[in-house]
Order: C-alpha cells, then structure tokens, then sequence
C-alpha cells in the first residue's frame, strides 16, 4: 500500500469542461488534490496554449491529451511546438496514437523536449465490432486485447514508454511489455457512477489491480456535489489497491 499522497500522485482530473472559464472553476476546486489534469482536443482548440496554465490553477502537472495522429513530420514538428510550450508551463504527457505508426511514433519520440509521449492503444469507446467494422484483423478470442498488445508493442519497439489503454486490457498490456512501461488507463468509475459512452470500464480499485500507474477520471469528480472529496476518496482507493 502507497501513502496517500502517491494515490493522489496517481490520479488525473480530466477538464472536460466546455469553456476555459468552467474549466478555470473545476480546476480550483481540486487544487492540491489530484497528481495531474488532463486538457483534451476541444478545449485546447478552443481555447489554444493558454489552457495549458489550468495546470498551476490545479496545483498539478499537466496531461495534454491531443491524440495526435498524422504523417511523421506533421506529428514530429506539433510535438516540437508542444514542447517549447512546455518549456513555460507544467506539461508533462502528450498523447499520439498508436496507430499512425513506427515511423511516426519515433519522430514523435525523437522531436520530445521535456515531455513523454503517451501511445494510445485503442480507445475505451471502441469494442471488437467496432474494430472489425475498420477492418481490423481480430484474434477469435479477446479481439480488443489482443490489438492493444500488438499496438502496445509496436510502440514499445518504437522507444514509447508510455501507454493508455482500457482497464481491461490492462493486464495484458503490463504482462507483454514488463514493469517499465507506465500505463494510464480512462474509463474508470468509482463503483455505482454512470459509464456514459465507455464501453470497457471498471472501478478503481481493479484498474490498479490490474496493472494500471495512473487513472483517468472525469465526469465522477467534475459532477460531484464535492469534486475535491471525491477525488480524495479515489485517492484512497488508489492507495489501498497499489501493493
């Protein structure tokens, strides 16, 4: 079991909120009380670089969830961008997908100054018919886990150290690429909170149970009648599921 502190160092808030200044208001309200908070696609394009200074209105690092996914000189010189904006303010992960390939998840490596690249395996909206239906070749038995590790591994090979994946394949990821790699996993509800659009959950406690570093979790804090109590309360779940 991890000290309290390390739970809370585990945890990141998710700013999906639909404006800078309601993003500026949840980020307050758990100051001090997650490790990280995550900006997402549409409020960085709404709101451009200066979202990235939610980060210190959070006292917490910054999870810069673009997904990036593009040839890799597009993606390298937008990670080149990202990273001299990152000299000015607490950005510490930067998501691209796995998918666009070796090529590009090396540039994308090799372009990083002072941040990680985080590979996204399959997002936790998908399941195997939707994969089938983009025509992805499928295991017959665990058809989702089984492109999580192939993705996963691809970008293990890559130099990627960093990876999200669903909960669910969790385990699978962790066992095919070792202790090294650091796995985010979203999609996480506290037991007895809604799903909403993800497919693949599970509780905190199962997330780090089953090999998960750091949680994604959003709408359960942002729409708790207290967003800091709540995340103090998963903060507590993750303490006393990491051995």
């Amino acid at each position: 079991m991890v000290t309290a502190k390390e739970g809370r160092d585990r945890l990141i808030f998710a700013l999906d909120y639909p404006s800078a200044s309601a993003a500026l208001e949840g980020a307050a309200k758990v100051a001090g009380h997650v490790g990280m908070v995550k900006v997402g696609l549409e409020l960085f394009t709404q709101e451009g670089p200066a979202a990235l200074g939610l980060g210190a209105a959070a006292e917490a690092r910054v999870f810069l969830d673009l997904k990036l996914h593009d040839i890799p000189a597009t993606v390298g010189r937008a990670v080149a961008a990202i990273s001299r904006l990152a000299r000015s303010q607490p950005v510490k992960l930067l998501t691209v997908h796995a998918s666009g390939g070796r090529a590009m998840l090396e540039e994308a490596i090799q372009r990083a100054d002072g941040l990680d690249i985080v590979a996204v395996t399959v997002l936790t909206s998908l399941d195997a018919d939707d994969l089938a239906a983009l025509g992805t070749q499928l295991a017959a038995e665990a058809p989702v886990a089984a492109q999580v590790e192939r993705l996963g591994l691809l970008a293990w090979s890559a130099g990627v150290r960093h990876f999200v994946c669903s909960p669910a394949e969790a385990p699978v990821l962790r066992a095919a690429l070792g202790p090294d790699a650091t796995l985010i996993t979203p999609g996480v509800r506290p037991a007895g909170d809604a799903a909403g659009d993800q497919k693949r959950i599970c509780t905190p406690a199962q997330a780090i149970a089953g090999g998960a570093d750091r949680l994604v979790v959003g709408r359960p804090i942002r729409d708790a009648d207290d967003p800091a109590a709540k995340a103090d309360a998963i903060a507590a779940e993750i303490a006393a599921a990491t051995p």
